[in-house]
């Protein structure tokens, strides 16, 4: 028992070390020394209907946004209301959330390209048309915790 015990805390520190973020929609979860708290809330949701899917990227705007560059993501049941907490290094982040309302694990456009389920953006940013730059979007966690909030915006 003592060799499966240790092989368990083996993978766990393994896990501690390959894993930049955490991610729990309860907040329970334990986090790695060093790590720091970032509580997302999402304000707005239209409808208690798919889910939300909030992902949290590293400080790198060639990273934003773009496909497998995020450092964690947690995909909840969507209400008017929703919160994620996240297990991070302090440093910079930026947060893009959206109502995955038909819960495919897309983000939904119209025909002319524009979003068809809510979005958006850590420090809320205006995004009437195009995407937000990343300098509007970035924020820092410090050694404490940190929260922040997120209003969705449908365009239809």
């Amino acid at each position: 028992m003592k060799g499966r015990t240790a092989a368990y805390a083996l993978v766990a520190i393994g896990l501690a070390i390959a894993v930049p973020a955490w991610a729990d929609d309860g907040c329970e979860l334990t986090h790695a020394p060093g790590t720091s708290k970032l509580t997302v809330r999402v304000n707005g949701i239209r409808a208690a209907k798919g889910e939300v899917a909030i992902t949290v990227y590293p400080d790198d705007k060639r990273r934003f946004l773009a496909p497998k560059s995020k450092l964690a993501r947690v995909r909840i049941p969507a209400v008017a209301s929703v919160h994620a907490c996240f297990w991070v290094q302090p440093g910079y982040y930026a947060v893009a959330i959206y109502h995955d309302a038909n819960a495919d694990h897309n983000f939904n456009r119209t025909l002319m390209g524009l979003p068809a389920e809510g979005f958006g953006f850590s420090n809320d940013p205006e995004t009437k048309v195009g995407l937000p730059p990343f300098s509007a979007v970035r924020f820092k966690v410090s050694s404490e915790d940190t929260t922040i909030a997120i209003q969705t915006r449908y365009l239809r």
